[in-house]
């Protein structure tokens, strides 16, 4: 009897320890991510060197309510949620966003690829133009070889943290290789389209319809 006591006694212990495990585990689990500075020998940008120069401020949106639209030039339209988007196989790489104002950041970015997304609508053959909107108004367009021949990120993720609302929550495009004007944060919808002079918000302004880096930044 006292031998099955003691037995008792140690076997709720053990039990009592690995739900104070559990619960530690789960609790490590709702930490959040940390910002990473340095990815492999590289030094990195900070979030905080992002400068606020979006047309109407950092939004703010309703999640609860959000879609991701695909439309125009495709088999099938999509309206896909946060998640779904997620859904998609996911990548880093490490990048840097170059401003037409003189500054520039480089960060690693954590994304899907916007092609993935296009192949899943069905991509009409008729698409010579990818155009992206964002919550704000904000408008930007590439053309369809740059997004299906590159591995073009459409980001939630930066320096290792799920991108910040005021820097493009849910999503920002990291638009590699072009100025910063053609990073569009805060992307709610990708229209396929064959108007090839579609022109978005900077570039209507005197901004370059392609926004190439190695080129000047204003139309000629």
């Amino acid at each position: 009897m006292v031998k099955n006591r003691y037995y008792l006694i140690f076997s709720m212990i053990i039990f009592s320890l690995v739900i104070a495990g559990c619960a530690e585990d789960e609790e490590m689990a709702r930490l959040k991510a940390v910002e990473i500075k340095e990815y492999e020998g590289e030094k990195l940008g900070s979030i905080g060197d992002f400068r606020e120069n979006s047309i109407k401020g950092p939004q703010r949106i309703d999640m609860s309510r959000y879609h991701l639209e695909v439309s125009g030039l495709v088999d099938d339209t999509l309206k896909l949620t946060y998640d779904q988007v997620l859904e998609n196989s996911r990548y880093t790489k490490l990048v840097t966003l170059d401003c037409v104002e003189g500054w520039s950041v480089k960060a690693l970015w954590g994304g899907v690829l916007i092609k993935d997304i296009i192949k899943k609508a069905g991509l009409k053959k008729e698409a010579k133009t990818v155009i992206f909107y964002a919550y704000d108004g904000y408008s930007t367009s590439f053309p369809i070889e740059y997004i299906m021949n590159n591995d073009i990120l459409l980001a939630y993720r930066l320096n290792n943290v799920t991108l910040p609302e005021e820097k493009g929550f849910p999503f920002q495009l990291v638009a590699e290789q072009k100025w910063g004007y053609k990073w569009i944060k805060w992307v709610t919808k990708i229209e396929l389209s064959n108007n090839t002079a579609y022109k978005g918000y900077w570039e209507s302004r005197g901004y370059s319809n392609d926004g190439d880096l190695n080129k000047s930044s204003l139309s000629r």
